[in-house]
């Protein structure tokens, strides 16, 4: 037989109330309204105890303080308290009903779990910490490759959520690793972590969306993050898919970026050696520039004892040409090559660099007219610097490599030229 009111200490714990506030609120109903210490003594709970346990119940609304001196503490009567849970009850199932279709579409969205016999083959993973759980789980059954791309901005968080180890531990099973992203200053230490591991490489343009395709299995792609639409770095929504086809994309985008990128090393050096020297040409003080290199030329001549040098003017106007379209890539907008070709259109005409229109997108041919680099004295200076500079802006945009034609050279600079553009 248990003990005396084993029954209501049980029902009492089962509403939320602990052991000991419920042997304080029992005695209190049975004894009346009481002081503290003698609700510690009747109920057998230490005083240091009952004291926190009564201050708790007040706040709670089971016991009451009434007036007078010494203070005492009344209890609310049991029907009251078996109303409210009542009442609590009912609100609980009211808005469980109400939210019913709420849950169960969240629920369904929520799921990231599924097999080859799934006829969706996808699932859609909203949430950081939900992405992250999945992409550990998915590199941690890896078995031959993971190839991931990733914006520079995006390596910090690749490291906190713990993947860079989930990807270290899938290369120690012998998983090819090969990562794909922008190397700078602000990453170079994440970068070169990342590298100790897995094939890194420097990507010659922007890397504009974050994917990883794990063997030939599955890619996940994320459709919004930190770079993406989302608000907030939690904001993030991913999307994971065995179909075919999603998974040939997701392989080739990973390619693209690829191929032309740069080893990591080369670019580590270039960053932690960089030159000594830098010669920057300023609008209105370009003299000054030029200036030094006609001392560091005449103090070579004068050392090495030589007379005379000449200077190969088509690589001068083909690194001047990449440095400018580097820049302009900056300051146009476009994820495909029409859209880059037409942001590119109006930066001409803003910038009074010309007309460039698009003659046709496929393949991408270009007309420029009134052309800044078209004078007279020297038209071979935009024979030679505009396809550099259009293939330097793409190349930095897209990342992939491309090859511009040369305009004809019986209709430049009295026609316009025309540049048809083609990924190499």
């Amino acid at each position: 037989m248990g003990r005396p009111g084993s029954d209501l200490l049980e029902l009492l714990a089962q509403h939320g109330v602990p052991e000991k506030g419920a042997r304080v609120y029992l005695a209190a109903c049975r004894a009346g309204p009481q002081t503290a210490s003698e609700l510690a003594r009747l109920s057998a709970v230490n005083r240091v105890d009952a004291y926190r346990v009564i201050k708790q119940l007040t706040e709670e609304g089971l016991l009451e303080s009434t007036a007078g001196r010494p203070q005492r503490f009344a209890a609310l009567p049991p029907k009251e308290l078996i109303d409210r849970w009542i009442r609590r009850a009912s609100d609980r199932v009211r808005q469980l009903e109400k939210d019913r279709e709420k849950i169960l579409s969240k629920w369904e969205e929520a799921r990231t779990e599924f097999d080859d016999r799934d006829p969706r083959k996808f699932a859609v993973l909203e949430g950081r910490e939900t992405i992250q759980r999945f992409l550990l789980k998915r590199v941690g059954a890896a078995s031959h490759d993971v190839f991931f791309s990733a914006s520079g901005r995006s390596l910090p968080s690749v490291i906190d959520a713990g993947i860079d180890r989930a990807l270290r531990e899938a290369h120690d099973r012998g998983v090819k690793v090969k990562i794909v992203t922008e190397v700078d200053p602000a990453n170079l230490v994440d970068a070169k972590h990342l590298s100790s591991f897995a094939e890194l490489r420097h990507a010659r343009g922007p890397v504009t969306n974050r994917s990883v395709v794990i063997d030939r299995a599955g890619a996940l792609v994320y459709v919004s993050s930190e770079e993406g639409f989302g608000r907030t770095g939690e904001e993030q929504v991913a999307l994971w898919s065995s179909a075919p086809l999603f998974l040939q994309l997701a392989r080739d985008y990973h390619r693209r970026l690829w191929a032309p990128a740069e080893r990591a090393e080369p670019r580590f050096v270039e960053l932690e050696n960089p030159p000594s020297v830098v010669l920057p040409v300023v609008h209105g003080k370009e003299a000054v520039p030029f200036q030094r290199l006609t001392e560091i030329a005449t103090l070579g001549m004068r050392a090495s004892g030589v007379k005379e040098f000449r200077l190969h003017l088509p690589e001068l106007i083909e690194a001047i040409a990449r440095q400018l379209g580097r820049e302009i890539a900056e300051h146009v907008d476009g994820r495909t090559p029409e859209e880059v070709a037409r942001a590119l259109s109006d930066y001409y005409e803003t910038h009074t660099m010309g007309h460039l229109t698009v003659v046709r997108e496929r393949p991408l041919t270009l007309k420029v007219t009134g052309c800044f680099a078209c004078t007279a004295d020297s038209p071979e200076i935009g024979r030679v610097m505009c396809p550099q500079l259009l293939r330097s802006v793409l190349e930095y945009r897209l990342g992939q490599r491309w090859e511009v034609s040369k305009p004809d050279p019986t209709k430049h600079a009295t026609r316009g030229c025309v540049f048809t553009a083609t990924q190499a």
